[in-house]
């Protein structure tokens, strides 16, 4: 997926996910309970669970890994609803405080996105401050628009539906965005079924951190390539806080710059290649 897609996909899935919060709210309301605020802790929750789940699987489908996906949709919906039932009070609570300017929604909702961020660093493995400054911008900037079009609407209910989409829309490409802007390393596919793919790899990058392997399999890779030519577990990387290390895995041998290799630091701009994929490994110090 190009950075291009990768935007389109998270803008989309959380697009989405703010419909479905739209419907969900809907059905509650505001008012099952006499105290609005609990009210709001339940609706804000459920909003906060679709944004989140949706954003988590933009990072599952992304890995081509059935695990992670449902990894990603499960942690990142739990942790959005948690998110959802601090934002919105706390939007409600600015909202009444500043005496019903309705940017107090919007920074209640900056803080929103910043918890969905935050949830999405969990299962992503990306560092925290990264989604969670892109889902605070996404949330400041989709909550103003939502504050903004209820009011240029007869029916408030359409103008929630357009508010909402544009809030999972917003928190979701900034988070993208945000995290693709401050990546250290990441993987180009530059020839091969996943041509234009990138694959960041910032999360792998600690020296006692987890390890990537690529390969074919998504039940057993990290980096999962669809190439006949290459091994479920075709090499791996690891991290040693300033440079990777890619270690040989396989039969038919792994190359950086057509050299074999049986295990080498990586440096920038150096081309792997396995099976009949090409890799161009990018790093920004």
């Amino acid at each position: 997926m190009s950075r291009t897609m990768r935007l389109y996909y998270y803008a989309i899935l959380g697009a989405m996910g703010g419909l479905i919060g739209w419907q969900a709210s809907n059905t509650l309301g505001l008012s099952f309970w006499s105290n609005l605020y609990l009210s709001e802790i339940v609706v804000g929750g459920l909003i906060g669970l679709s944004i989140g789940a949706l954003i988590g699987l933009s990072e599952g489908l992304f890995s081509r890994n059935p695990l992670q996906i449902i990894k990603s949709g499960f942690f990142s919906g739990g942790l959005g609803f948690l998110g959802g039932a601090i934002g919105l009070p706390v939007a409600e609570g600015l909202f009444q405080i500043l005496g019903g300017d309705a940017w107090g929604r919007a920074v209640g909702w900056a803080i929103f996105g910043i918890l969905i961020g935050g949830a999405f660093a969990v299962t992503s493995g990306n560092q925290a401050w990264k989604p969670a400054l892109g889902g605070g911008i996404g949330g400041l900037l989709g909550g103003s628009i939502l504050e903004s079009v209820r009011s240029l609407f007869p029916d408030p209910l359409i103008g929630k539906a357009i508010g909402l989409t544009s809030l999972g829309a917003s928190i979701g490409i900034f988070i993208a965005l945000i995290v693709l802007l401050l990546s250290k390393a990441w993987l180009e596919v530059t020839s091969g079924k996943m041509k234009g793919a990138e694959f960041i790899l910032d999360k792998f990058i600690k020296k006692n951190g987890p390890s990537a392997f690529l390969g074919s399999s998504p039940l057993k890779s990290d980096i999962v390539l669809p190439d006949p030519d290459i091994a479920p577990q075709h090499a791996l990387l690891k991290g040693a806080d300033n440079h990777f290390t890619l270690k040989d895995l396989s039969l038919s041998g792994t190359f950086i710059n057509d050299r074999k290799i049986e295990q080498t630091n990586l440096r920038d701009n150096q081309t792997i290649k396995i099976g009949n994929t090409e890799l161009v490994y990018h790093e920004r110090k």
